[in-house]
């Protein structure tokens, strides 16, 4: 057995540990857009794969039996080929899919399909926008640049952004909810622009805007093809014929 962990996420990096310990032997890669990613103990590449026919021909050459995808929920492009290249070369595959947030009481969501409607979905009055959507999905937003921006991101922008208006935070995760109280009060956020990533990582901005009473522009998850999917890494384990009762 080889595995191929997809990765990028804390709970990717919580299999890969797993996977280690149960002296599973695996690769991790990452997709190549953090610049300093966290180290893993096991075989790590970076970089992608060239789509769908890249990644088949490296399942091929390396010999992986299984994949796991554990990429972010919203890498709908990687999820793709992953399904399309273990299709193609037989490739048993899973994902390890973080189950998305549900609203509760006092939630004041504003669910929309895309970035697109969430665009569309805010204010045209002037407003301090919280954008906790990752650096490659700011774009659309320059359509109403009379809005001040804060967005968070986990390494320093390379370039440019496409907002007239922005603040920019570098912080990696996990955060609290009593920091991000803070930075919403701080500054005067108004509005909340979130994807529905799913996870405790992530959750602080959810539950700090329900506390202050904000409205959260909630951005659904992209559809994706069918394929096996578990939420705990212990199935994971299982799927790859190991018991993690029994340890390494």
């Amino acid at each position: 057995m080889r595995a191929l962990i997809l990765g990028g996420t804390s709970d990717a990096s919580r299999l890969a540990d797993a996977l280690a310990r149960a002296r599973i032997d695996a690769v991790y890669s990452y997709g190549g857009r953090t610049q300093a990613p966290s180290g893993q103990p096991l075989p790590t590449r970076i970089g992608g794969f060239g789509g769908a026919g890249g990644l088949a021909d490296y399942l091929r050459h390396e010999r992986i039996t299984h994949v796991v995808d554990a990429t972010h929920p919203f890498a709908a492009e990687m999820s793709r080929n992953a399904v399309a290249a273990c299709a193609a070369t037989a490739t048993p595959l899973i994902a390890l899919e973080r189950a998305p947030w549900r609203k509760a009481p006092g939630d004041r969501w504003i669910e929309v399909p895309d970035a697109t409607a969430a665009v569309a979905a805010l204010p045209e009055a002037r407003s301090s926008i919280f954008l906790a959507i990752g650096r490659q999905h700011l774009a659309p937003f320059a359509a109403r640049p009379q809005h001040a921006y804060t967005v968070r991101f986990v390494d320093p922008p390379d370039g440019p952004l496409p907002l007239p208006d922005a603040h920019v935070i570098v912080s990696r995760g996990p955060f609290t909810l009593e920091g991000d109280v803070a930075l919403m009060r701080a500054r005067s956020i108004g509005h909340v622009v979130a994807r529905n990533a799913g996870g405790d990582g992530a959750r602080a901005k959810i539950d700090a805007a329900r506390e202050l009473g904000l409205p959260v522009i909630m951005i659904a998850r992209p559809e994706l093809p069918e394929r096996p999917r578990v939420v705990r890494i212990e199935e994971v384990l299982a799927w790859l014929g190991h018991d993690a009762r029994l340890g390494a």
